[in-house]
This record gives structure tokens, sequence and C-alpha cells, in this order.
């Protein structure tokens, strides 16, 4: 039988039930209130009582203390694909070329030149560029935009491609007769540029940039290890570097790009490392145009070498990268890759070795960042023997190139285990940079307390059930993903899109978009 049991003030004898457990309803051994069962002693009552407190205390109140006392969440910026395009105006190459980077704002600042039109557009010719990229308007809107929604911040993450597309081909037609190392020199100095004009738009804020496929001294996609672009670009890119950490990571970034870094106070324990994998690119090929796929060894070796050490000392890391692992969906559409005939899906990177190398550290690894794409999207890597998977978060672009709106992420990150609990992104409202404004929140929009693994897999297990993508969180997602009509799109092709999310290999994914192939 069940009583209402109230919990009587034992230790001084009075019969006053005490205030905050006054309505538990738990079986009681009190048939009558007024007369006790024989079986119901003073001490069996004072083991209710406390056993009673302890549940409150488990339930109640120790959840609110550790609400009230959690870390507040630092505020952090997110951004990539800046694609900065210094020949939107020919003529004014040559001024910067020979300009020092200080006084590249006043050059680009300045009137247009006479024959832009005509020059550029025999330019785009020449070199087949596939729309524009960020030229010093867009730019100088969106360090505004910056300014006025990201001064808060402390510390940013810029995932890769500073240049923009085809610059090697833009220079080689404005300078068809420049010596060896101009072009490295010019790279070098545009990529200074836009470094000191965004550190200048949040003074004191360390912005940790890494290189991207088009971040190059000889051509996209092109990198020669222990280069001279590696060593002259190295000093900008870990300019932010606390001075007792710069000397190490100076020399890992002139050797292959890569670099790590320990966040300062309010976080505990939490590095950044940034890789540059542009080595472990399908379409990655050293300065002499020659493939090398001997080069992402080590590059892979000191990740592994991070992972290793941050688990021995109790750390955790933000990997930071440009290129993500895993399916290429677009190129797998364009390339009419027949998926469920047998063909294999286009893959980002050579070979799994990024994501397998990640896979056994979710305990060390709460996110990776990524970009590339240019869009808004969410991604996960599995775990490996019962392990939790590692969240995955792709970064959109400035640069509006592949039709999205230029837009950046605040992130809002756990200071104690480095969990992104939230983040928002910013876009403009046109590809000019008219104006920005906030677009959605993740919170808001998926209703979830945090971006944990553990949260994306249930996104992303709901995204690849809803083929038609008719639930509100897949509307929510195609919505974000382009921010205007091109969403539509996205709808027709989702089951081949949600499919290349959480699976990282060929097999994975052809299980999932074809469940009844055979293999």
């Amino acid at each position: 039988m069940m009583w209402k049991l109230e919990c009587y003030r034992v230790l001084s004898g009075t019969r006053e039930p005490s205030t905050p457990l006054s309505v538990i309803l738990i079986p009681a051994c009190f048939p009558n209130p007024l007369e006790p069962s024989m079986l119901c002693s003073r001490s069996v009552r004072l083991l209710l009582c406390s056993l009673l407190a302890a549940f409150a205390l488990q339930m109640v109140l120790l959840p609110a203390y550790a609400q009230q006392n959690r870390p507040p969440a630092v505020p952090a910026l997110l951004l990539s694909d800046i694609h900065f395009d210094p020949f939107l105006d020919p003529g004014k190459v040559p001024q910067l070329a020979a300009a020092p980077v200080s006084g590249w704002r006043a050059i680009l600042d300045a009137p247009a030149s006479a024959d832009r039109d005509t020059h550029l557009a025999a330019l785009e010719k020449s070199c087949h560029t596939r729309g524009r990229d960020t030229d010093e308007e867009l730019f100088v809107s969106s360090l505004n935009a910056l300014h006025t929604e990201a001064r808060n911040v402390q510390f940013a993450v810029i995932a890769g491609d500073l240049l923009a597309h085809a610059l090697d081909c833009k220079f080689n037609a404005v300078f068809p007769k420049a010596p060896e190392g101009a072009y490295r020199a010019f790279t070098v100095k545009t990529m200074e540029y836009i470094l000191l004009q965004l550190r200048a738009t949040l003074p004191g804020v360390p912005v940790y940039p890494v290189l991207g496929n088009n971040d190059s001294g000889c051509g996209d996609y092109q990198l020669d290890p222990h280069s001279a672009f590696l060593a002259e670009s190295s000093k900008s890119f870990v300019a932010d570097v606390p001075a007792s950490q710069r000397a190490q990571a100076q020399a890992d970034f002139a050797a292959f790009g890569n670099y790590s870094v320990a966040l300062p106070a309010p976080f505990q324990h939490l590095r950044i490392v940034a890789i540059d994998n542009l080595f472990e690119s399908s379409r990655y090929a050293g300065c002499d145009a020659k493939p090398n796929p001997a080069a992402a060894l080590q590059p892979l070796a000191w990740l592994n070498a991070q992972l290793q050490a941050a688990r021995a000392q109790g750390e955790k890391l933000w990997i930071v990268g440009h290129i993500p692992p895993g399916i290429d969906p677009y190129s797998t559409a364009t390339h009419l890759r027949n998926v469920c005939g047998g063909q294999a899906p286009e893959m980002y990177l050579s070979s799994g070795a990024l994501p397998e190398a990640l896979a056994p550290y979710s305990d060390v690894v709460p996110l990776a960042l990524f970009a590339h794409t240019h869009m808004d999207e969410m991604r996960l890597i599995p775990g490996i023997s019962q392990q939790p998977p590692i969240a995955v978060k792709l970064t959109p672009s400035i640069s509006p190139n592949n039709g999205n709106l230029p837009s950046f992420t605040v992130a809002r990150v756990n200071p104690t285990n480095g969990t992104m609990v939230d983040y928002a992104v910013v876009a403009s409202t046109d590809a000019k940079g008219a104006s920005w404004a906030l677009k959605y929140s993740f919170r808001e929009a998926y209703q979830e307390n945090a971006y944990s693994a553990t949260n994306v897999a249930q996104l992303l297990s709901g995204f690849e059930a809803d083929k038609a993508a008719t639930t509100a969180p897949s509307q929510t997602y195609i919505h974000n993903y382009y921010f205007h009509a091109s969403a539509l799109l996205m709808a027709l092709h989702w089951p081949q899109y949600t499919c290349s999310l959480g699976n990282m290999d060929a097999e994975s994914y052809r299980t999932c978009l074809c469940p009844t192939a055979a293999h």
C-alpha cells in the first residue's frame, strides 16, 4: 500500500513536517499519522528522512548549484575562406607590389582605376574565374561587422584560404616577366595585409589562422614542405602565440604549416592545434606540379604526437584545419558518380588517415573545425571501439564565390572542457556586404543545449532518416546552408548530402545511401 509520508523532525521529537520535503510521495510506514506503526521506530523514521534529504540534494540542490557555479561561456570568432582578391582592380596591383603592407589600405581605398572594368574583364576571361571573391569593399564591410558583432571575443580562428582563387594566374597576367620569388613575396604580403587588418579590428584578441589550399606561394593545391613560403609567412601566422610558445610554433609552421597554442585563462587546459592538411588532399602536388603522397606522413606523425601528449597531460584540443575529411557530396554529384552501382564517391582527402588518427581521441578532442565548402555545415567523425564520435563544424565563408552570403560565426565555449555550447551566424544581406545581421543561433534553431558530439549525432541521424527533408530540423538546416532560394537545390539531393555528414569512408557512405545495394 502507498501512503503519503511526511518527514518529521525526528531529532526534536516533534510531529511538524519539514517544509522542503513535506509533499514527497513514497511508500510509507504510517497507516495513520496519529498512530505510527510499531514497525516504524524512530531510527527507521530518521533513516527515511535522511534518504529523502539525500534524494533532494542529488536531484534538486546539486544540479542547481552546479548550474549556478558553471563557468560562463567564453565568446570566440570563427572565420574562413576570406579569399581576399587584390586583383579586382588590376591597375592598383603594381602599386601594391611595390608598397609595404602598411601602405596597402590607402592604395586599396583610393578611387578605382580608370580602366578597372575593362582590365578586370580581360583578366577574368584569361584566368577562367568562376564568380568573384572578396574585394576591398566587402573586406572592409566584414571588418566593420566584426567590430560590431565580435568585439568581445577572447580569440579568433581562421580556418584557411585567406587568398583568392586563381591568384597565380592573375599575377602572371599582370606581371608576365616577374622574377623568381616575386609571386611568393606577393602572396606573403597579401596574407600579412589580411591579418594586419583583422588584428587592428579586434585589438588585443589573439588571431590563430591556418593555411588553406589557395594559401600557397606557387599555386592552388601546391606547396613544398620546409619551403621559403612557409618560413616567410610563419611570422604573421603565429604572431599572437604567447612568447613562451612562439619559437616552437614558428618552427613547426615553417616545416609543414602546423602549430599548436595553449589558450590562456579563463580556459583550462585547452589548446588549439592548427594543421595544414593540404598534404593529404587528393589534389595535392608539390610546387613542381608532381604528386608527392609521402609529404602527408610527417604532418600526420606530428598530429599524433600532439594527441598523445594532450591525453597524457589532461588537455583538450580543438583541431583546426581547412579541408574536411570524408565524402565530397558536391563533386560526387557533379561527376555523376553512381555510388549505388558500385562507383566510389569523391573524397576530399586522399585517404582516411586524418579521421582515423582523430577517432581514438574523442576524449581529447571536443571539436574539429574545418571549412573549404564556404557553407555552414555540421559533420561528425565516428568513434571507434564503442568510443563516442567527435563533433565537426564547417565554418561559412566571407567570400560569396560559391553562391553563399558572406558570413562569420561567433561561438560560445565552455572554458573548462572546450565544448562549443552555442554559436551564432552573422551574415551579409547580399554578396557585397551592404549590411550584416544575426541569422540564427544553434541553440534556438535546433533546441539543443550544446554543439556536442552526442547532440550532433542525434541531429545527423534525424537528417538521414528524413529522406524527403520535411522535418523542422531538416528545413532549418537547408535554410541555414545558403540563406536564400538556392537552398531548394539542397532538398533535391538531401539523402546524398546527409549520408556524407557522418560517414567518413566510401563503404559506410554507400551503406547509408543504398541500404539495399549488394556489397
